[in-house]
């Protein structure tokens, strides 16, 4: 393996993005890694996710983005309901202390998933700065949480990207058994009642595959979020009958 990939851009605040398709490639070092520096203002992430490009970096790092090839994603109606998980929703759909929030906590689940580190890594990428650039983009409405509570109290969730009809899942937490599977279900949910197509998740992780994601090829997913950012907006906000697509029998 090479010990340096090819120059790497390195971007100015406002400078565009370099196409997806020049990312280094699976003989590079860091394969998917397109450019690095830039800023994390909502217009700069818009456009990136726009793309096809999202930032990944740790702690002493610069701002690094990144667009691997193949892409993981979740198609709604793929989504894997394993038998434990249709027993747990079931019980949480019937207790009337469990309901599922959008975008009620935003700040606190983002904190959450910076505390809770990625499948397979040591350390957390959402770093100060991502915690406080994902904060305004919430504002500007174009990041939401999807969360779990039990009793009056914020067991687990997600927070997401959201552009149009295009989808792109980030981070879970969990801090109580299936909290976050519950969450990341009712995000499938609500994409099914909406009619969003695929929820990107970035990366390949066992747990994802197990839940029905797949990779696609890069220049697919692109072509699928130029159509996506097109649709209107989402609506945020859960219904419980979205529940009924997941878990009533079919008729």
């Amino acid at each position: 393996m090479r010990e340096k990939g090819p120059p790497l851009p390195w971007l100015a605040p406002g400078d565009p993005f370099p196409d997806a398709a020049s990312a280094w490639g699976a003989s590079e070092p860091a394969p998917g890694l397109l450019a690095a520096g830039g800023d994390l203002e909502p217009n700069t992430l818009k456009s990136a996710y726009c793309a096809g490009i999202f930032p990944w970096y740790g702690p002493g790092q610069p701002i690094l983005w990144w667009s691997p090839d193949p892409r993981m994603v979740l198609q709604p109606g793929q989504f894997r309901l394993h038998r434990s998980l249709r027993r747990t929703l079931q019980r949480f759909r019937q207790d009337a202390g469990c309901e599922i929030r959008i975008d009620s906590a935003f700040d606190t689940v983002i904190r959450a998933c910076a505390a809770a580190p990625r499948e397979g890594q040591s350390g957390t990428w959402i770093v100060p700065d991502m915690v406080q650039a994902y904060g305004a983009l919430h504002r500007a409405g174009h990041a939401h949480s999807v969360e779990t509570w039990v009793g009056g109290e914020l067991v687990g969730g997600l927070y997401c990207v959201a552009l149009g009809g295009a989808v792109f899942g980030e981070s879970m937490f969990s801090r109580a058994s299936d909290a976050s599977k519950i969450a990341l279900a009712a995000l499938v949910a609500l994409c099914r009642a909406q009619g969003v197509t695929h929820i990107d998740c970035q990366q390949n992780t066992q747990h994802l595959a197990s839940l029905g994601a797949a990779e696609m090829p890069r220049a697919e997913f692109v072509q699928k979020v130029r159509e996506a950012i097109t649709k209107p907006e989402l609506r945020w906000h859960f219904e419980p009958v979205y529940w009924a697509d997941l878990l009533d029998p079919k008729t």
